[in-house]
């Protein structure tokens, strides 16, 4: 039975938020350091309404798709889950990134495995196989941006090629490791049991249980067609990151300076992606500063456009998922009451 007692915050979990809020201060005061403040509220009081909903259906757009993408990973797992679950636990744990960077994974598999009574251990295995075509995805978008730009992308920020070359390598670990579990199942299962054992039947019998339910989700993309989908879909989703990244230009009027507009978005929602990554709550300071950098230094974008850019396109997509998660949150938990499965965020494994 799960219980009812509220997990305590550990001291490693109070660090990692001690430095990702450091992170984000650190990033914000470059981001903004020496930027005329009139420039940036000047920018932000022409925007437009209609471009800023068109931003807002367009993210929400884009998470629809990975919720349909993540259904198609689930397929082996569990059939025929609801699409709308899934929607709502990845709104709930971007809402819950904004504030506490990488528990939003945590609290999407929980929420999907309470609602849809499923092992939360496989769904972490499917959120795994999801982050890898992730970095793939954008590893190929950040090569495009480098192949499209009029210059030599690499030469203007240094740091850009050995993150790629890091990724792709962190990549091919992942998934070389991956195919060795899944290959050699049964042999990774009898030394998990076997080490865990020394110390405790109890931890061995929780871990191995624990080691299979990952292998399930690890091994969930099965099939030629549903292998097609999920790279279709995955591209679909790229397209409307930048087409949102395009509109957002629109939002402030600053179409007009750029003589290519479509690429420009194109390389923004690639670069500044990795700003995402970093983990700071919701990107803060770190999307600004990268974003900020790339309009100025590769478009020639005044440095009060670019910061209201940044900010402005980022202030929209955080209380998205903020309002999003809050609605889903208390939908759920509505749900969840009927089924007596406790709180949203239990983190305990009952599956």
């Amino acid at each position: 039975m799960t219980s009812d007692k509220p997990k305590r915050i550990s001291i490693k979990e109070i660090i990692s938020f001690v430095v990702s809020i450091f992170l984000a201060v650190v990033f914000l005061w470059f981001a903004f350091r020496g930027v005329n403040t009139d420039e940036v509220l000047s920018a932000l009081s022409h925007i437009s309404l209609f471009w800023i909903i068109v931003f807002i259906t367009l993210t929400l757009f884009a998470h629809f798709l990975r919720a349909l993408r993540w259904r198609i990973i689930l397929t082996s797992v569990k059939k025929d889950i609801s699409v709308n679950h899934l929607f709502g636990s990845l709104l709930i744990g971007y809402g819950v990134n904004n504030v506490i960077p990488r528990l939003g994974e945590v609290s999407k598999a929980v929420s999907v495995g309470q609602i849809e009574g499923i092992s939360r251990s496989s769904i972490f295995g499917t959120i795994i196989v999801e982050r890898v075509i992730d970095i793939v995805f954008f590893g190929a978008s950040v090569i495009i941006s480098g192949l499209i730009y009029s210059g030599n992308l690499y030469d203007e920020f240094s740091w850009l090629e050995p993150t790629i070359y890091f990724g792709l390598f962190a990549i091919l670990t992942i998934i070389f490791t991956l195919f060795l579990t899944i290959k050699f199942r049964e042999k990774f299962y009898t030394g998990i049991v076997l080490a865990s054992g020394l110390i405790s039947e109890r931890w061995a019998k929780k871990l191995a249980e624990i080691f299979d339910k990952l292998i399930t989700g690890f091994s969930s993309l099965k099939g030629t067609k549903n292998t097609i989908l999920v790279l279709f879909i995955s591209v679909l989703i790229m397209l409307t990151y930048a087409v949102t990244s395009y509109t957002g230009f629109y939002i402030l009027g600053m179409e007009s300076n750029s003589k290519n507009l479509i690429s420009t978005a194109w390389i923004v929602m690639s670069i500044s992606a990795i700003g995402i990554m970093i983990p700071t709550p919701g990107g803060i300071g770190s999307y600004h500063t990268i974003t900020k950098s790339i309009l100025v230094n590769l478009f020639a974008f005044g440095e009060g456009i670019s910061i209201a850019y940044a900010a402005l396109t980022h202030a929209l997509s955080y209380a998205t998922h903020l309002v999003s998660a809050t609605i889903y949150f208390f939908l759920f938990r509505k749900k969840y009451s009927t089924l007596k499965k406790g709180s949203l965020f239990e983190l305990n494994d009952e599956n």
